[in-house]
């Protein structure tokens, strides 16, 4: 098959050297990053080269092959960008930390280019930015090359209960790159799985709860879900001040790390010596038990002691066990502040936006309008549920905020006071389940809401496979605790080894 492939494209391109040029691109979208940035810095590749090898990947693997449909859409101007960085290197060096390396964005960022910023809805599919987001504009200054925006979960998964992860009705269906008919999970699917499959070395998310950490979890990258604020939310279509947060999505957690440095407010430096710290030793874990789906699922606690192991082998020292006791009521108070803060956010959002639908009460008209193309699989409930509440300096608002996040972070202030706790330590998600437009998501395994409500930093790394199915593993810390969440998730990424790569299997043998 490949022999007859390449003797096509002989016929077909007007040299020999031409003909090469398919095979050299594949090798480049197999680079580590490290080893991207070291040819790039020396000359041996120019941004050029790189920019035109993974928008080729992304036609070969995306687009064809087995069609993964993580990118909503490439950035025409990427070759053009990538040129003018190079003129640069040869007249005054690299730009910066991420001088001509290839980029991803959720598609629910902000960017002034001739790419939409959609959520993934088709009411917003000539909706273009007039600013770049501010995380943009550092990524631009560092010299990444935005090559393309990712498919998500439309809207966040916050347009109805019956959601289904990486689907939008302007991109479509994304899948997870280990088994084509399982879920991606989280609404950053798209970003995720163009990592996994080496669309792009980098990635960049959004989470308001789980979308960072469940969609690496099962898609085998690592996520990081920063503190909230660390990370400037100015540019993202919002769901919830209270949680959003943009963050990076990477193959290791030195490449997750680098963009985060690049992406933060805060200067969240995590230096060489926290990537290479030798072990755990003199660090305290909590192992979190009563995570959801605690005990239902073999391969996750399967999983979840092999990962626990391998933290004591690096002389961590675990507390086992821990139990979160957030109190009766808890998520519904979680909903209760995103159904109004989306509210708010959006239509403040929308009132600046000339090409989109002006507020929440418009888009739910614009739905209707256009109901067998939006809504074919799920409907809206949860934006009705949304248009229906009040104004932020509401009574339940307040009593929503008091028993959410506020709670949280009280129950956590105690908890790594109490046991002297460096982090917490749970698994971020089950085995993918098939997609089912049908059920929509189930989500039998998650610790997101953790780190989530109470704004807290985590970080998701592969753990194991169950069968061919990656199971991700979740540090979580206080506010502003990224570098030691890092050198922690660092040192466990060492010892557990290089993790498998994507196979893109159809489907798998009952």
């Amino acid at each position: 098959m490949e022999i007859r492939r390449l003797l096509l494209i002989a016929c077909l391109l007007p040299s020999a050297l031409a003909a090469q040029e398919p095979l050299r691109d594949a090798s480049i979208a197999e680079l580590p990053l490290a080893a991207l940035q070291a040819q790039l810095a020396d000359g041996t590749l120019s941004a050029e080269q790189v920019a035109r090898a993974f928008l080729r990947r992304i036609a070969d693997i995306d687009d064809a092959g087995p069609r993964l449909n993580a990118i909503i859409a490439t950035n025409p101007d990427a070759l053009a960008i990538a040129r003018a960085l190079d003129r640069r290197f040869d007249r005054d060096g690299a730009a910066g930390p991420l001088h001509g390396i290839p980029l991803v964005l959720k598609s629910n960022i902000d960017t002034a280019d001739r790419m939409a910023t959609s959520a993934g809805s088709i009411a917003l599919a000539n909706h273009y930015a007039a600013a770049d987001a501010v995380l943009v504009q550092r990524l631009r200054a560092a010299g990444a090359v935005i090559i393309g925006k990712a498919n998500l979960s439309e809207w966040g998964s916050f347009r109805s209960p019956r959601s289904t992860s990486g689907w939008s009705s302007l991109g479509g269906q994304t899948h997870n790159p280990y088994v084509l008919d399982r879920s991606p999970c989280g609404s950053s699917s798209g970003s995720a799985v163009a990592v996994a499959a080496r669309l792009a070395p980098l990635a960049v998310g959004t989470e308001t709860d789980g979308s960072i950490v469940c969609s690496a979890g099962t898609n085998g990258v690592v996520g990081i879900k920063p503190t909230i604020g660390s990370v400037s939310r100015r540019g993202i279509v919002p769901l919830a001040a209270s949680q959003d947060t943009a963050g990076p999505l990477a193959r290791s957690v030195r490449d997750a790390a680098l963009l985060l440095a690049v992406m933060s407010e805060s200067g969240v430096e995590p230096g060489a010596e926290s990537i290479q710290r030798a072990d755990l030793r003199g660090l305290r874990f909590g192992v979190v038990r009563n995570y959801k789906g605690a005990g239902g699922n073999p391969a996750v606690e399967s999983a979840y002691a092999g990962a626990l192991a391998t933290l004591q082998a690096a002389g961590a020292d675990l507390v086992d066990p821990i139990l979160l006791r957030f109190g009766n009521g808890f998520r519904a108070a979680e909903l209760e502040l995103l159904l109004y803060e989306f509210k708010a956010g959006l239509n403040d959002y929308l009132e600046a936006s000339e090409t989109a639908p002006s507020s929440l009460a418009a888009l739910i008209r614009f739905n209707r309008e256009h109901a067998s193309e939006l809504m074919p699989h799920f409907g809206q409930e949860i934006f009705l549920a949304a248009q229906a509440k009040g104004g932020l300096e509401s009574a339940a608002y307040q009593t929503a905020v008091a028993n959410s996040t506020q709670r949280m972070r009280k129950v956590l202030q105690e908890l790594f006071a109490e046991y002297e706790l460096d982090a917490l330590v749970a698994p971020v998600n089950g085995p993918a389940e098939q997609i089912d437009w049908g059920k929509g998501d189930q989500f039998d395994v998650s610790s997101s809401n953790i780190a989530a409500v109470s704004g807290y930093p985590s970080i998701a790394v592969p753990a194991a496979l169950a069968g061919e199915l990656p199971i991700g593993l979740a540090f979580i810390g206080e506010p502003h605790q990224e570098p030691l969440l890092i050198s922690v998730a660092a040192a466990f990424e060492r010892v557990r080894g290089e993790f498998p790569a994507p196979k893109f299997l159809p489907s798998l043998a009952e």
